[in-house]
């Protein structure tokens, strides 16, 4: 099953906000500076429903997120 925030529509997720707030998850990727990623793979899932149709944006957000964890300190 997957975990709450995850595989749900940019729609969905601004109503979401505009009810509970700012998704801690949410919050947490903006500050890695790879929200666009994120939302990207987002939007493949909602609309495949299949991560393995939606590797090109796994990939990007992974190196993404690869490439904010070298420049940590």
């Amino acid at each position: 099953m997957a975990r709450p925030g995850h595989g749900r529509s940019r729609s969905s997720l601004k109503e979401d906000e505009d009810e509970e707030g700012e998704d801690p998850l949410d919050a947490l990727i903006s500050r890695t500076g790879c929200m666009g990623q994120h939302r990207a793979l987002q939007d493949c899932m909602a609309q495949r429903q299949d991560w393995r149709h939606c590797q090109p944006q796994v990939r990007a957000f992974g190196e993404c997120m690869a490439r904010r964890q070298r420049r940590a300190p």
